[in-house]
């Protein structure tokens, strides 16, 4: 057997780089490192010498780089990722949240955080927790939940089968999601005789999961006999690339499709079957008919809460449950039949097993009568005097937007109003991160998504709030030349949330600014902000000026920011459904007691 001799980290830069997808490019795209103690010197030379084959990006923030490669891969379909590394300490645990937001949204990343020294001669090191009952801890070990597959690399030979497991995890459509190897700094350091083989190029695939035949014959029994089935649309269709199959399944049996916001862009917006957006912040076409559904279909999606009401949406006695889904344990959840299947493949035998059965499809004035009112919302302002809303914003983004626009955004009020609101007219023209709802994850996502679709039009959109979490990675789009477009809606705090104070009859306290502890009231120059790291930035005094300013953004050739101020009061009345957000029990305020009767009265419509 030939070997070579290698540092711990030459060599997994070099598996690493060898590792490709099915369309022949490397699997891993990149890295994204923050050098410190514990990754500088042997990692940071181990990627020094495979800068071209495996590129290195320097970020900001190491949680934000992680968004970004998260959001790269979620833009690809999973079929391309990326890999972050940081220091011990501060710069792994910066990671852990990353690692959260992919594991919620089944996305691949590859965490390679800096760890102690195996051999423990210097500890504690510089950054090191100690635990006091348990010698083999590290601050890394707050990655284990939050990982797919976990790894601590104590010896250089572990590698011969950690990044094989590893790569198996990020590729496989059941178990996808992200992967930590800590990697300890000796450990880095120490050469190894490696097996030549282990270097060769491999193909990853991302394998086509076929369904079984009983589940889809008792699938394909139930759903025969239903009255008003309905099918709910999750991100699965577009990690399955499953759009044709989707479709063609839907107008051959005349099902009509909700969907959630992973899977939103399924369907074209204006297809005559596509209800719309479902759930909490869905639309009234789409809700409507699941409440009057006997037989819900999920394909691909978590059912989360959003997505039923909090398990209020579906009330129908009766009802059916059946989930075709990649992974069994999404695919049994709340007592549904599952077809355990890849999205694709589970639909196309479930429309042989169905044959010729067609349904009567909902009326049209179910979508006509929702979009009257979607587009009555999203007008243009015929007042000037008033700050605009957030819906109006939308508006005027969508009159900008072409077919090669991706639209994008994470949390605060704009997940719900876009989810309800925003006309997707391809799919993977939506972007959102709205399993984890993670503040700051907008513009270092936009750049991800920018750096995996270069040829896309994209558009961030984010409150103030957001903004102020982290906006450290427009400084890295202006200087990687990354271009995206970047809407700040200045609410004054954390607008999305004071409603939701008020909703359960709270007092407005701690969200927008003013209402916030201060000495000095709160004037923070956004536009002077963004423009201090580079990019082009801008204030729109009106609706009127933002279209103007998106228009100049898709010409711009670096990072475009238009900031405009909104009222945080107002969101769309339209639609919607209930939320299960427990109140006080006990309350000295009339406000909380009324709005806990009414949460009782829910809680029992629900059960």
């Amino acid at each position: 057997m030939k070997t070579i001799r290698l540092t711990a980290a030459q060599a997994a830069t070099r598996y690493i780089a060898a590792q490709l997808n099915e369309d022949g490019k490397p699997f891993i795209a990149g890295v994204w490192a923050i050098f410190g103690h514990g990754n500088v010197a042997a990692l940071g030379e181990a990627l020094y010498a495979v800068r071209e084959k495996l590129p290195t990006y320097r970020g900001h923030n190491e949680q934000s780089m992680a968004h970004a490669a998260i959001a790269y891969a979620k833009q690809l379909g999973r079929r391309r990722a990326m890999a972050v590394t940081s220091s011990i300490g501060p710069g792994a645990t910066n990671m852990v949240t990353a690692a959260a937001l992919a594991h919620v949204n089944r996305l691949p990343v590859l965490f390679l955080p800096g760890d102690v020294f195996a051999g423990r001669g210097p500890d504690p090191v510089l950054q090191q927790i100690e635990d006091f009952g348990d010698g083999t801890v590290s601050v890394n070990d707050c990655f284990r939940p939050v990982s797919r597959y976990f790894d601590r690399i104590t010896r250089p030979e572990q590698l011969l089968t950690a990044l094989p497991r590893a790569f198996r995890t990020m590729t496989d459509p059941a178990d996808c999601g992200p992967v930590t190897l800590a990697f300890c700094q000796d450990v880095q350091a120490e050469a190894y005789d490696w097996p030549e083989s282990f270097f060769e190029p491999k193909v990853w695939r991302m394998r086509r999961v076929q369904p079984d035949p009983v589940e889809i014959e008792e699938a394909a029994r139930i759903i025969a006999a239903a009255k008003a089935p309905v099918i709910v649309a999750g991100g699965g269709v577009h990690y399955s690339q499953a759009y044709e199959a989707f479709q063609f399944f839907v107008e051959a049996h005349q099902i009509p499709v909700v969907e959630t916001q992973a899977g939103k862009s399924s369907l074209p917006w204006d297809h005559p079957l596509n209800l719309g957006p479902v759930g909490v912040t869905g639309s009234s076409s789409a809700n409507i008919r699941c409440a009057e559904a006997d037989v819900i279909i999920g394909v691909g999606t978590r059912f989360q809460d959003f997505t039923t009401g909090s398990w209020s949406l579906f009330s129908q006695p009766g009802r059916k449950l059946i989930s075709l889904n990649v992974n069994a344990y999404d695919a049994v959840k709340h007592g549904a039949l599952p077809i355990c299947a890849d999205a694709c493949v589970g639909l196309e035998t479930l429309w042989r097993a169905l044959g010729d059965k067609r349904f009567e499809p909902p009326p049209m004035s179910l979508k006509a009568e929702w979009f009257e009112a979607a587009d009555a919302v999203t007008a243009a302002p015929t007042e000037t005097n008033a700050l605009p809303t957030d819906m109006q914003v939308i508006g005027a983004v969508q009159r900008a937007a072409t077919d090669n626009t991706v639209v994008m955004c994470a949390a605060g009020t704009m997940p719900g109003e876009l989810h309800k609101l925003w006309k997707a007219r391809r799919p993977m023209s939506y972007h959102m991160e709205y399993g984890y709802s993670c503040m700051g994850y907008e513009i270092a996502g936009g750049m991800g998504i920018k750096m995996a679709d270069p040829d896309r039009d994209v558009v961030v959109m984010l409150g103030d709030g957001s903004y102020m979490m982290m906006n450290s990675e427009l400084a890295t789009a202006v200087m990687m030349g990354i271009k995206i477009t970047v809407v700040i809606t200045d609410n004054r705090g954390f607008g999305c949330i004071n409603r939701l104070q008020r909703s359960t009859g709270g007092a407005e306290f701690n969200n927008l600014l003013d209402h916030a502890h201060h000495v000095n009231p709160s004037q923070i120059d956004f536009v002077a902000h963004a423009a201090s790291m580079g990019a082009h930035a801008e204030k729109a005094g009106s609706i009127a000026e933002l279209e103007d300013a998106l228009v100049r953004a898709r010409e711009a050739e670096r990072p475009f920011v238009i900031v405009i101020d909104t009222d945080p009061y107002p969101s769309t009345e339209a639609g919607g459904h209930w939320w299960d957000v427990a109140v006080p029990e006990v309350s000295d305020r009339e406000q909380v007691r009324r709005a806990r009767e009414k949460y009782e009265a829910a809680l029992k419509e629900r059960n």
